[in-house]
C-alpha cells in the first residue's frame, strides 16, 4: 500500500468518526467509571468542521454527579449530592483534537491511530446496572438491557430537551396523580413532590415555585416535560453521549444514613442518651441492615465522642458512614440562690432595696422567682423575702431573708407609688376622680401625611384585595389583619406604578409586629420597632418601579407565614416621588403575590373596624401653658376633644372616620413642665398596651401585660427639679383601646430615710 493510499484512508476515517456527531447533540462529559459506555467513542468533536461544533447546542447540557464526600461531624445531615448540569439550551463543549479510537483490549490508545478498519459500534441499550438510556429524537428507552418504548420520542423544542412524563415515571419508579381541580400533573418520589401545568414554564417542587427553561406540553396526547425538571429537583444524575446518542441517567444511588443525638446537652454519667436515626433509600428500596461504631448510651468521661452509622439497603449497597461528634459535658452542679437588701429594719412605705447576688457553678443563666418582695411595705412586723433561682437544666436552689417593719410611717402608698414606681410599671389610682380634672390647653396642627389603614376586615376568611389605594409623597401604611383561615397565609403590600415615567418609593420608618394570636402583642411589637426605626433610621430604604411595574414593599411583613388564627401589625412611613397604587393582599402561603393578584377580588369591610384613606395624618398638640403644678390631662382618641380624622373607603367611595386615630402619629410638646411633675397614661376606654417615645426615649405603656381602665396607671416621666420642655410621640397600637388620657400631678416631697 503506497503512500497516498495511506493518506486518504487517514482522511476517510476522521471524515467518518467526525460524521457520527448528531448536529444536536453536547458532547458527553465524565462518563462514569464502571459503565459500558466507558469503551465507547466519546466526546468527538472534530475541530476541522465548524459547522458540526456549532450545532452541537440542542442537547440539555449536564455533568455527572458531583463525588460523594465524607459527612461533616454535625448533627445535621449533609445535602444531597445533586447533578451540576449546564443550563439546558446551553453550548456544547468543543473538545480540542481528535479522540483515540479504542484498542481491541477496550483501553484508549496513547496516541491516535487511523485505520483503515471501522470501530465497532458498542449497543445503545448498554449500561451499567440501575442506568436508564434515553435514545436521542427516539422514543426508545433501555433500562438494564431491556428495550421500553415512550408515548413520543425525546424531542429539542427551542433548546429544551423533553420526555414523556409517562414513560419516566414507568422506568425511573415515581408515581403519577392528575388534580381535576387545579389541572396538575403531579408525580412523587422518596417524599418529593413535583407539580406541572400544561403551556407553563412555572412548575412546583414541594410546594415552592421553580421556574424551568420551556414550558410543559401536550402533544398527540402526550405529556412532555423538560428533562431537567425531573432530574435536578430529584437528584437523578445523568450524562450525555453524543456518540452514541443517548442520555444516561443513573437511578440506582447509594442509601444515605443519618441521625440525630438527643437530649441537646448531655452529662457525664449521667444522661442516657437517644439516637434517632432517619435514613433513606431510594428507587423503592428499603433499608435492610445498619452499623454502628462508638455508640455508647452513657458516656461516663466528659469529653468529645464521635459517633459513626451506615445503613445497607435492600439492593445490597452501603451508605457512606454519617458522623455525629458529641460534647459530653461535666455533671452539671445546682446554683446558689442569694440576695441582700440595703437595711434589716425599714418603715412603713420606706423603699426597699434588694440586689440579687445568686451565681451557678456552671456559669449558666438563672431564671429567678420571688415570693413576697415589695419596692415597701405598708403594714408592721416581720417581713420574710424568698428567691429561687434555676438553672437551664433545671436545677434550683432557695434563699430567704427576713426583714422588719416598723410602726413608722415614711411614705403613705399613694406617695409611695408617684415617687417610686418605675417607669413602664404600673400602680392603682381612683379612676373615678380622673374626669373632674382640668383638661390641658393646647393648640393643634396638622402635617401632610396619607394615611392608608387597613383594618377592616379585620379577621379574612378567604384570600382577597383588604384595602387599595394610590397615594404620593408623604404615605402611611397601617395594617392589621387576623388569617381565620385554615391554611397558612401570608400577607403582601404590592406596590405599582401606573405612570409613564420611573417611581421611587423611600421607606423612611417601620414597624412590624406577629404573627401571633393576641392581636394587643403584635400591635404594641408594630409600634415599638416602628419607634425604634425612628431612633436609629434602620427602616431606611429605596425601591424604584418601572412603568407599568408591580414588587412586593415592605417586605417585612411577608417575610413572615401567618397560621391559621395568627394576627400582624405594620406601620410603616413612606415618600414616594410619583403616584403609587397600594394593594395590600392576604394569599395563600405557597402562591406568587404578583401572578395571584390580577386573579382577587375586594374583600368587604366587616362593619365593626376601620379601613379608609386619611390626610394631615400626622397630628401637632403644643401646650405653651405650665401644666404639673396641679392635676390636670390631655385626651387623645375620645373624637371629641380630639376628633376623629375624616376620610374616605378607597374600595367603596363611602365617607370614613378614623375612630380612636389609629395611625395618626401624635406629636406633642408640653413648652413648660413643673418642677418633680408625674407623668402617667391612665386609659379610659379599655385594656391598652403599647410603647411612647418621651424625649426620645422609649417606654412601655406597661413593661407587661396590659393598663386597664380605668384605675390603672403606667407612669411615663418624671422631671426634676428645674421647669423643663417635655416632647411625647404617641400613636395607637393596634388590638388596644382608645380614649387613653395623658396625666400630669405634683410628686409629693420626698423625705429623709
Amino acid at each position: 500500500m503506497n503512500v497516498r493510499k495511506l493518506a486518504l484512508i487517514a482522511v476517510l476515517t476522521v471524515a467518518q468518526a467526525a460524521s457520527a456527531i448528531p448536529a444536536f447533540a453536547e458532547s458527553a462529559t465524565q462518563i462514569p467509571a464502571g459503565t459500558a459506555a466507558k469503551s465507547a467513542v466519546a466526546n468527538t468533536v472534530s475541530s476541522a468542521s465548524p459547522k458540526v461544533a456549532a450545532a452541537a447546542t440542542a442537547i440539555t447540557g449536564t455533568v455527572s454527579p458531583a463525588p460523594t464526600t465524607s459527612p461533616s461531624p454535625t448533627a445535621s445531615p449533609s445535602a444531597s449530592a445533586l447533578p451540576s448540569s449546564t443550563v439546558e439550551g446551553s453550548p456544547a463543549v468543543e473538545q480540542p483534537g481528535v479522540t483515540p479510537q479504542p484498542s481491541a483490549s477496550g483501553s484508549p490508545l496513547a496516541t491516535p491511530q487511523p485505520t483503515a478498519t471501522s470501530p465497532v459500534p458498542i449497543p445503545a441499550s448498554v449500561a451499567g446496572a440501575g442506568q436508564l438510556v434515553l435514545m436521542m429524537n427516539s422514543n426508545k428507552m433501555y433500562l438494564n438491557g431491556v428495550q421500553y418504548l415512550a408515548g413520543q420520542p425525546m424531542a429539542v423544542k427551542n433548546g429544551v430537551s423533553n420526555v414523556a412524563i409517562r414513560a419516566m415515571v414507568e422506568r425511573v419508579g415515581l408515581k403519577l396523580t392528575y388534580n381535576g381541580a387545579t389541572k396538575e400533573t403531579i408525580i412523587m418520589k422518596d417524599g418529593n413532590e413535583l407539580r406541572f401545568k400544561t403551556n407553563s414554564k412555572i412548575y412546583t417542587v414541594n410546594g415552592r415555585a421553580t421556574t424551568m427553561k420551556g414550558p410543559a406540553y401536550q402533544y398527540k396526547n402526550t405529556f412532555m416535560v423538560p428533562l431537567t425538571s425531573i432530574t435536578q429537583a430529584l437528584g437523578i444524575p445523568y450524562t450525555v453521549d453524543n456518540v452514541q446518542k443517548r442520555v444516561i441517567l443513573t437511578l440506582q444511588t447509594k442509601p444515605k444514613a443519618s441521625f440525630t443525638v438527643q437530649p441537646a446537652e448531655i452529662f457525664a454519667g449521667e444522661t442516657t442518651v437517644n439516637y434517632v436515626t432517619s435514613s433513606t433509600a431510594s428507587n423503592g428500596a428499603t433499608i435492610v441492615n445498619e452499623r454502628w461504631e462508638g455508640r455508647q448510651d452513657i458516656f461516663e468521661q466528659p469529653g468529645y465522642y464521635t459517633v459513626s452509622y451506615s445503613v445497607m439497603d435492600s439492593n445490597g449497597q452501603w451508605s457512606d458512614p454519617y458522623s455525629v461528634t458529641i460534647n459530653v459535658l461535666k455533671p452539671n452542679q445546682p446554683p446558689v440562690a442569694q440576695f441582700t437588701t440595703n437595711k434589716d429594719e425599714y418603715k412603713m412605705g420606706e423603699p426597699v432595696t434588694i440586689t440579687n447576688i445568686s451565681t451557678d457553678p456552671d456559669g449558666d443563666q438563672l431564671t429567678e422567682s420571688w415570693s413576697n418582695r415589695a419596692l415597701a411595705f405598708f403594714n408592721p412586723g416581720p417581713v420574710s423575702i424568698q428567691l429561687t433561682v434555676t438553672d437551664t437544666h433545671g436545677l434550683s436552689s432557695t434563699f430567704e431573708k427576713t426583714i422588719n417593719i416598723t410602726n413608722e410611717v415614711l411614705y403613705s402608698q399613694e406617695d409611695f407609688n408617684k415617687l417610686f414606681v418605675p417607669l413602664g410599671d404600673i400602680y392603682t389610682i381612683n379612676g373615678s376622680e380622673i374626669p373632674s380634672w382640668s383638661k390641658i390647653a393646647y393648640t393643634t396642627g396638622s402635617e401632610p401625611v396619607t394615611l392608608i389603614r387597613s383594618n377592616s376586615p379585620e379577621t379574612v376568611y378567604s384570600e382577597g384585595i383588604v384595602y387599595q389605594e394610590t397615594a404620593m409623597g408623604d404615605t402611611r401604611l397601617m395594617v392589621h389583619h387576623k388569617n381565620s383561615m385554615s391554611t397558612n397565609m401570608k400577607m403582601y403590600v404590592i406596590a405599582t406604578n401606573n405612570n409613564i415615567y420611573p417611581a421611587t418609593i423611600t421607606t423612611q420608618r417601620s414597624g412590624f409586629g406577629g404573627p401571633l394570636d393576641i392581636p394587643t402583642a403584635t400591635g404594641k411589637k408594630s409600634i415599638e420597632t416602628y419607634f425604634q426605626s425612628i431612633q436609629s433610621s434602620s427602616a431606611y430604604s429605596n425601591v424604584t418601579l418601572q412603568p407599568g411595574e408591580s414588587k412586593a414593599v415592605l417586605t417585612t411583613i411577608n417575610n413572615v407565614t401567618m397560621k391559621p388564627g395568627q394576627i400582624i401589625s405594620l406601620m410603616s412611613d413612606v415618600f414616594s416621588d410619583y403616584p403609587v397604587k397600594y394593594s395590600v393582599i392576604m394569599i395563600d402561603a405557597t402562591k406568587d403575590p404578583l401572578l395571584t393578584l390580577p386573579t382577587l377580588g375586594y374583600l368587604d369591610r366587616d362593619g365593626v373596624h376601620n379601613r379608609g384613606t386619611y390626610s394631615d395624618a400626622n397630628r401637632i398638640i403644643t401646650v405653651t401653658d405650665p401644666v404639673g403644678a396641679t392635676p390636670s390631662r390631655l385626651v387623645i382618641g375620645d373624637n371629641n376633644s380630639d376628633p376623629n380624622l375624616p376620610g374616605t373607603d378607597a374600595l367603596t367611595g363611602t365617607v370614613a372616620s378614623n375612630a380612636g386615630n389609629f395611625g395618626v402619629v401624635y406629636k406633642i410638646t408640653l413648652t413648660r413642665v413643673a418642677p418633680n411633675t408625674l407623668i402617667t397614661l391612665n386609659p379610659r376606654g379599655g385594656k391598652y398596651q403599647g410603647p411612647l417615645l418621651v424625649n426620645g426615649g422609649i417606654i412601655q405603656a406597661p413593661n407587661a401585660g396590659a393598663v386597664d381602665a380605668p384605675n390603672q396607671n403606667s407612669v411615663l416621666y418624671r422631671t426634676g427639679n428645674l421647669e423643663q420642655t417635655v416632647e411625647i410621640m404617641f400613636t395607637a397600637a393596634s388590638g388596644s383601646n382608645l380614649p387613653v388620657n395623658l396625666l400630669f400631678m405634683p410628686l409629693p416631697a420626698q423625705k429623709a430615710q
